[in-house]
């Protein structure tokens, strides 16, 4: 055999050699691909569950703090390390409407809540409300002129802060700790 030929063969083989290397470099690189495909809309799907969710406001409830149609960051996980205190602004599953809504806490589990004259007192001291209008009312709706709500274990008193135009405690009563997703991030 002459020398050509046998470098011609060697190089064919060596060739052959490289091609079964590069297969099985992309066989394993498509399945990466898939792999972090995979991790990546698992992760999303945790995430957007139960850590951070976008949501978007629907309604005019809670101006001047919030408007019809802007979007916030929801945060599901502080809960789970605290629990919700007063002026937390949340989303909760809505009573009536068996939707969501966004409102504001005022007082929690073994708070006493007086709607007296205009004002909201908890616990006998009136509610200092810095994010309302100045002058912003809240009366009871209904007929009643005054309302005072004991709340129980694992309740929470929660208003609009348009207090005019807002279904909420004062329309459903207490909400369960259950019934609140988390704290709007703003």
């Amino acid at each position: 055999m002459s020398e050509e030929s046998v470098e011609t063969k060697q190089t064919h083989v060596a060739s052959s050699a490289d091609n079964t290397k590069i297969r099985i470099t992309l066989r394993q690189q498509a399945g990466q691909c898939v792999l972090a495909l995979v991790f990546g809309v698992i992760s999303y799907f945790l995430v957007s569950h139960f850590l951070l969710q976008n949501v978007q406001v629907v309604g005019e409830s809670m101006v001047p703090t919030l408007y019809d149609s802007q979007q916030y960051l929801l945060n599901r996980l502080v809960y789970l390390f605290r629990e919700p205190k007063r002026t937390d602004v949340v989303v909760l599953k809505d009573p009536q409407e068996k939707g969501f809504a966004v409102k504001r806490i005022i007082a929690g589990a073994g708070d006493r809540v007086d709607l007296r004259g205009g004002k909201v007192y908890v616990n006998g001291r009136r509610l200092s409300e810095p994010y309302l209008l100045p002058n912003t009312p809240t009366f009871p709706y209904f007929t009643e002129t005054d309302k005072t709500v004991l709340l129980g274990k694992d309740q929470y008193f929660v208003l609009g802060d348009n207090r005019n135009n807002s279904a909420d405690s004062r329309t459903y009563g207490p909400v369960p700790r259950r019934s609140i997703l988390g704290v709007i991030i703003r």
